[in-house]
């Protein structure tokens, strides 16, 4: 019976927490030293060399979990990846499905078929 209102409270807490983390200045401008605190705590305590801004010098655009994704998925969502950005030689626009669709059905929804419309 107790459990429910403290449940209630964390998940309010978490979606606190992560509203406040998306909001800010840019990672590396005034007010916002570059990396995370706990990647500058890190940093001190290993005696690393202190982590670049998001994607200047060492440490490239996105988070680790998105340029995971974009390994994994063959995105660009980190941004650490242009070459795998949608509408390049290598990702055509539109995705996959759109673009069998398109195949299928001789129409353009992917944008990869301009000669369809």
């Amino acid at each position: 019976m107790h459990a429910k209102p403290l449940l209630r409270g964390l998940a309010a807490a978490t979606l606190l927490t992560a509203l406040a983390a998306c909001g800010g200045p840019p990672d590396g401008t005034r007010g916002n030293p570059p990396s995370t605190a706990l990647q500058r705590a890190y940093d001190r305590a290993t005696d690393s060399p202190r982590t670049s801004a998001d994607g200047r010098g060492n440490n490239p655009s996105g988070t680790a979990a998105e340029r995971a994704f974009d390994r994994t998925a063959g995105t660009n969502t980190s941004g650490a990846y242009p070459s795998q950005s949608d509408g390049t030689r290598a990702n055509p626009p539109g995705t996959a499905a759109e673009r069998a669709y398109d195949r299928t059905t001789g129409s353009d929804t992917s944008g990869a078929y301009p000669r369809n419309r």
